[in-house]
């Protein structure tokens, strides 16, 4: 009887381990699909320099700071978060000058193996991002939406550096 007591509840604690390992495997799976942002990302131009910079800060969320650099004066400064909480994926901006300095998510509502779309339908400008991976080393991110009455879109290819 000893030994049928024993095997059953070695039987049981296998299953709660496997049962623990499989779900922190598929905790975060949706962030973990966008490993390939993280690194340095870089497109220069004739009116300036656009440059993100993404890097894991803990198995739910990734950081990013994007610049607009013309010379030697950053035009444009965002710190980005993107969050899993569940099932859940956001991306987060707080642009400095903007919103009052308050964040705005922006809710995964899509997604492919290669490009994931996040929406805001309150936002003002733009109520759509979307992150695209073209190969390992270049990407594309789009912004877009209504503004001013007007569709309108930005499409950034970025190298990664």
């Amino acid at each position: 009887m000893k030994t049928k007591l024993s095997i059953f509840g070695l039987l049981i604690f296998l299953l709660i381990v496997i049962s623990c390992n499989t779900n922190s495997k598929k905790k975060f799976e949706k962030l973990e699909e966008m490993t390939w942002l993280i690194g340095d990302w870089n497109k220069q131009s004739e009116e300036g320099n656009l440059i993100e910079n993404w890097k894991k800060q803990n198995d739910s969320t990734y950081v990013g700071k994007s610049f607009f650099i013309i010379g030697s004066d950053t035009l444009h400064h965002e710190s980005i978060e993107l969050i899993q909480k569940e099932d859940a994926l956001f991306y987060i901006p707080i642009v400095k000058g903007q919103n009052n300095g308050e964040p705005i998510p922006f809710k995964l509502i899509e997604d492919t193996e290669k490009s994931f779309i996040f929406k805001n339908n309150s936002h003002d400008y733009p109520q759509t991002i979307e992150y695209k991976i073209v190969n390992p080393n270049q990407m594309c991110a789009t912004v877009s939406g209504s503004q001013d009455g007007k569709t309108t879109s930005e499409t950034y290819i970025l190298n990664r550096k």
